[in-house]
């Protein structure tokens, strides 16, 4: 049991060497998963109907998508289309994070 446990934590620093991420970062999750951010993000990608590693144009779409649906024009509010602007923000300004 020891030895699995050393293996385990020599492969995660070597993966931290090759990659500059933690495997669990390679694999999406992220330590503390329920922050504040994380849950804002998981609204987000909800509401827009994307998935967690949704490309830029997915998102992009998804919310025209949306903003069609909510407009005040169509019987939405303001209010909806701001939460549909801000749902993109946010998911666009973490990609932008990602990429960097």
């Amino acid at each position: 049991m020891a030895r699995l446990l050393i293996y385990l934590g020599l492969a995660c620093v070597i993966c931290r060497l090759l990659t500059k991420q933690w495997p669990w970062e390679l694999a999406g999750w992220e330590p503390g998963s329920t922050s504040v951010r994380s849950r804002a993000e998981a609204r987000a990608r909800a509401l827009l109907g994307v998935a967690r590693h949704a490309r830029r144009t997915d998102i992009i779409e998804a919310h025209k998508r949306l903003v069609a649906m909510v407009h005040p024009d169509r019987g939405g509010t303001n209010e909806q289309v701001h939460e549909a602007n801000a749902a993109r923000d946010l998911l666009l300004a973490r990609i932008v994070e990602i990429s960097e």
